[in-house]
């Protein structure tokens, strides 16, 4: 393995990261982004590998990892104090900045980091507030930095929202994504722009789920259960999009009109949505939409679909089951 990663932060995401990272194999520099006496260096230490440890532990609880490797695992991720990083930022093929969300926080790394990283490293900065092309401003080499955000719980969520600036070289990109699928992750790409993809649907859809709770629509217990059971296990298997193919984008063109007319503007639905519908791109059943399923096996495609939902299903002790009811005790 000649990959290295370095992280400058010990917090949560930092940490998360260095578990990922540790667990598939990849050395690991932590590095503490704050300038500490002695005692204050120990104390913040022993809290980073007390944090380790647990994450460690818990993926022994989860059965992803036998008890007797947890100090091996901890054996590859090596703490330094700042003044102590220079050799280990060097070494580092890439560097993940993972402090707090601070503008002036980020600077102050960055301009630290500019004395210390590989000539030929890469940068990226954690982020889920500042856009690539605000930091770009402050990163020691433009070209080789950009944004990775990674969603928490880091070391379990696989995906993470890769977004490079104007001036970041196509190779540093797909670099960062390479290092990236060592850890078992799956990178997509975002252009600059508020929330990333995952924050910004996430918070129009927490925010409605809030809504309908202070309206008396439905409980909070059942409004999860819908999430849970309706919401979530559909999405997991479509896209947002796949899914608007599916059902037909013109359906989603009208019901958009009627909650628009019921419950207000932020139903609206974006202008792309009846272009297509003009255009004749409704999805499955006119071979188009927001994907193109010109010369596919449309049958095969639904049942591997199905087959997927199906195994989710299974896991959660859901699928049905032929003749349940006549199984089922009489109340």
């Amino acid at each position: 393995m000649n990959a290295c990663v370095g992280i400058v932060g010990v917090g949560r995401m930092g940490t998360g990261i260095a578990v990922s990272y540790a667990f598939a194999g990849v050395p690991v520099a932590l590095i503490d982004a704050k300038l500490r006496n002695a005692e204050e260096q120990h104390v913040c230490f022993e809290r980073a590998r007390s944090a380790l440890r647990a994450e460690f532990d818990m993926l022994v609880r989860l059965g992803l990892l036998a008890a007797e490797r947890i100090d091996e695992m901890l054996g590859r991720v090596i703490l330094y104090a700042r003044d102590e990083a220079a050799s280990a930022l060097r070494a580092a093929t890439a560097v993940f900045e993972a402090v707090p969300e601070r503008l002036d926080a980020k600077q102050e790394v960055f301009s630290w980091l500019g004395e210390r990283m590989a000539a030929d490293g890469l940068l990226a900065s954690t982020t889920s507030t500042f856009l690539v092309t605000e930091l770009a401003e402050h990163a020691p080499a433009p070209e080789r930095f950009l944004n990775a955000h990674w969603l928490n719980p880091a070391h379990l969520i696989p995906l993470v929202e890769v977004s490079p600036g104007p001036a970041t070289n196509p190779v540093a990109v797909a670099a960062l994504e390479g290092l990236l699928r060592l850890a078992h992750k799956v990178p997509v790409r975002c252009a600059p722009s508020a929330g990333y993809i995952v924050p910004r649907i996430q918070a129009l859809a927490m925010n409605e789920a809030a809504r309908m709770v202070e309206e008396g629509v439905a409980s909070a217990e059942d409004i999860d259960t819908a999430v849970r059971l309706g919401f979530g296990l559909r999405f997991s298997v479509l896209g947002l999009l796949e899914f608007i193919d599916w059902g037909g984008n013109d359906i989603l063109y009208y019901a958009s009109r009627y909650l628009d007319r019921e419950l207000g503007p932020r139903f609206q639905a974006p202008p792309i949505i009846e272009r297509n519908m003009k255009a004749q791109r409704n999805g499955l059943r006119d071979g188009q939409g927001f994907y193109d399923y010109g010369g596919q096996d449309i049958d095969a495609y639904r049942m591997k679909r199905l087959g997927e939902l199906v195994q989710r299903l299974e896991v959660m002790n859901l699928l049905p089951r032929a003749d349940s009811a006549a199984r089922a005790k009489a109340p």
